[in-house]
């Protein structure tokens, strides 16, 4: 086991614990950042997307139709007052920045900052040691 994952002298086992499942939770919001990540791409491709529908609706002489698009959808806020490049921001300095600067003091108060102590000691109980592909660092 790596020194760096490795349980400092005197956390036990329900601090190990506690701060696995913060990781995990951690570990959640990073992919919620992806996701939300991923429908901001998704919603500014759209709206590009809109300029096309305008002009071919103009060119099928659906002015009216053209119109309301441009009028009511092209460069609409998601959410009152908001681009989704806002709601990112928001979302990044705000509760992801707390929930990472948290987690981290939970480390370092607890665990000396060490990173990974549960799953390290879950891998150490699961391998078979001695058999390839069961490592317990790379260097072994």
């Amino acid at each position: 086991m790596n020194e760096e994952n490795s349980r400092p002298r005197g956390v036990d086992d329900t601090t190990v614990e506690a701060l696995g499942e913060l990781s995990k939770a951690l570990e959640t919001i990073h992919r919620v950042r992806g996701h939300l990540y991923s429908a901001h791409q998704l919603v500014g491709g759209a709206d590009l997307t809109l300029d096309r529908v305008v002009e071919l609706l103009r060119q099928a002489g659906h002015d009216e139709v053209a119109d309301r698009v441009e009028r009511e959808l092209l460069g609409r806020n998601v959410l009152p007052g908001r681009w989704t490049f806002q709601i990112m921001e928001e979302f990044d300095d705000g509760y992801y920045a707390t929930f990472q600067e948290v987690e981290r003091y939970a480390r370092e108060t607890l665990a000396g900052g060490r990173r990974h102590i549960y799953e390290a000691e879950m891998k150490e109980r699961r391998r078979t040691h001695g058999m390839p592909g069961h490592e317990a660092t790379p260097q072994e």
